[in-house]
């Protein structure tokens, strides 16, 4: 079969050439290690199950378990107008390899997770691309795949702290500040960062002649209007003297930033570290839509894009859409149960004066919404938006100093359990929040009942209800139970969460507002949103990339 033109091309190389040139002879091709005659997905020049290095091609049968699927209705590309079905398979030779792919020959009404598939080729230019459809015979379906630790028991797993001293102790956060936040201000994104760094340095009693080290997510590459130029472009707007200083994407978003800016502190790199992150999606979006910013490249996709976008799976939210489908489907989790989600979001967003969507919202508002990729609707996902947000991360001894009480750091969670790869990792929940969430409590005293006020990464409504299992406020898969009705996630709940409206209603901060709405929590300068008592409170971030978490505690 020859494909459309036009649709996303993988780069080929020495390394990969096998798989996406098998469809030539009609077979489907992994590596395999010659040691454990494991399959290795995507292709590695050593076994991941063994450290073997004797891999070599296999052709295998072409035969799959259907383990997840979502109907993309927001996204078009050249060659695959929406609406399209994009899926993950589980090799029948070793269900440990996934595919992401388009099932074809099928309508989305008629797939069950479990059904048999086999592989079909479709040519574009020199690559064969693998795509699945309906095997015909089917029988009952087969049981999903088993993760390779089980979610409830992350915690068996993680490494005991390597000695009792924590930097924690050592470092506190003295200052937060976020410049205009809003959809399409039109607005330099360095002026946005600007503006928050100002603002959160003001707010810290210092001034930037105090401000010995910069850190900051992603860093100086700009990827869809995803940042400002990095730690490079700050510098050279207010000539700082860092004698320290982060920046990149291999870290669990803005929350990996401000960890290694409080290990720099407790190491005596630096003082008072000042850590921003900006976005200007909305703005790029419209320039791109008028012409004056062009998408750039015109080639083909390499790294681990390659295995995603010749599919169409383009964004975050056709891998997460999938794990949510999986954990209804494992759960009895319901739409219904993310809808509670958003809407708690959505009514405290409209305490909060900055917010960027504020109004009332009801759950057949949730559920009517146009789709996006199912099970995800508009109100599952966040709100792109222009704005940056600035936190100060200061020597423990320094912030006695200064004119407001620090809040203090309890502990960080960190260790990853679960493989990076997208499509490869835990199957129900996002990606990277299982080993962080149980590693934060290795390193405190503090238990998850003596949380105070949680700001959980919410990307999508299942980026959170992954953090609130993964941190313990329920048991794995009862969430269903803990969400129904809202009640307990409310301002006046036993876990208020994202009380300034979160990414779905507040704007797609990436992280960094969560960590500025803690600090005002626990200060007490909340408004109108206010948690009464708040003492402690737990951040997360990541959202696909590894994720990671924060407990912050006032010094009473």
């Amino acid at each position: 079969m020859t494909a459309a033109p036009g649709r996303p091309l993988p780069s080929i190389t020495p390394e990969n050439e096998f798989f996406w040139t098998s469809g030539a002879d009609g077979r489907l091709r992994f590596q395999e290690c010659e040691s454990c005659a494991a399959l290795v997905h995507p292709p590695q020049p050593f076994c991941r199950h063994c450290r073997g290095t004797g891999l070599r091609p296999r052709a295998v049968s072409g035969r799959a378990t259907l383990i997840g699927f979502t109907v993309n209705h927001r996204f078009s590309l050249p060659g695959l107008p929406a609406p399209y079905i994009v899926a993950q398979v589980a090799i029948e030779e070793d269900p440990r390899v996934r595919l992401t792919t388009n099932l074809v020959e099928c309508e989305p009404g008629d797939l069950e997770l479990g059904m048999r598939v086999e592989v079909v080729f479709e040519q574009v230019e020199d690559v064969w691309l693998p795509l699945f459809r309906p095997a015909a015979d089917q029988g009952g379906p087969a049981p999903l795949p088993e993760d390779e630790i089980d979610p409830a028991e992350a915690w068996r797993h993680v490494r005991p702290m390597a000695r009792q001293e924590k930097f924690e102790d050592k470092v506190a956060i003295t200052g937060v500040g976020s410049s205009r936040i809003g959809r399409r201000l039109m607005v330099p994104p360095l002026s946005l960062t600007l503006e928050a760094c100002e603002r959160a340095v003001a707010d810290a009693g210092l001034t930037m002649a105090d401000i010995d080290g910069l850190a900051t997510y992603p860093g100086a590459g700009n990827v869809g209007g995803f940042g400002e130029g990095g730690v490079t472009a700050l510098e050279g707007a207010l000539g700082i003297r860092p004698t320290w200083y982060n920046g990149g994407m291999e870290t669990f978003g803005p929350s990996g930033s401000l960890i290694a800016a409080m290990l720099a502190v407790a190491g005596g790199l630096a003082r008072h570290v000042l850590c921003f992150r900006t976005l200007w999606e909305a703005t790029h979006a419209q320039l791109m839509r008028e012409g004056k910013i062009s998408m750039g490249g015109g080639g083909r996709v390499s790294g681990s894009q390659s295995w995603f976008h010749p599919f169409g799976a383009i964004s975050a939210a056709h891998t997460l859409a999938q794990n949510a489908q999986r954990h209804f489907h494992r759960y009895g989790t319901t739409r219904e149960t993310l809808g509670w989600i958003a809407l708690n979001q959505r009514a405290n967003a409209a305490l909060n004066p900055d917010a960027i969507y504020r109004e009332p919202l009801t759950m057949d508002d949730y559920l009517q919404a146009r789709p996006i990729t199912t099970p995800f609707g508009l109100y599952d996902c966040d709100v792109p938006c222009d704005g940056a947000v600035a936190v100060v991360v200061s020597a423990r001894d320094a912030a006695r100093d200064l004119p407001r009480p620090p809040v203090l750091v309890e502990a960080v969670g960190t260790q990853i359990l679960e493989r990076i790869d997208w499509d490869q990792s835990t199957l129900t929940h996002e990606p990277q929040v299982l080993g962080p969430a149980a590693h934060l409590w290795t390193r405190t005293a503090l238990r998850p009942e003596d949380v105070d006020v949680a700001e959980l990464y919410d990307g999508f409504t299942i980026n959170c209800l992954s953090w609130i299992e993964a941190l313990g406020f329920c048991g794995i898969g009862e969430a269903k139970d803990f969400l129904d009705g809202g009640e307990n996630i409310a301002r006046d709940g036993v876990l208020p969460l994202n009380t300034h409206g979160g990414q779905l209603s507040h704007g797609r901060t990436h992280g960094m507002g969560l960590v500025q709405e803690a600090i005002v929590q626990l200060r007490g300068e909340a408004g109108a949103r206010q948690v009464e008592g708040a003492r402690v409170a737990v951040v997360s971030s990541g959202g696909l990339t590894p994720g990671g978490a924060i407990l912050f505690r006032t010094d009473t």
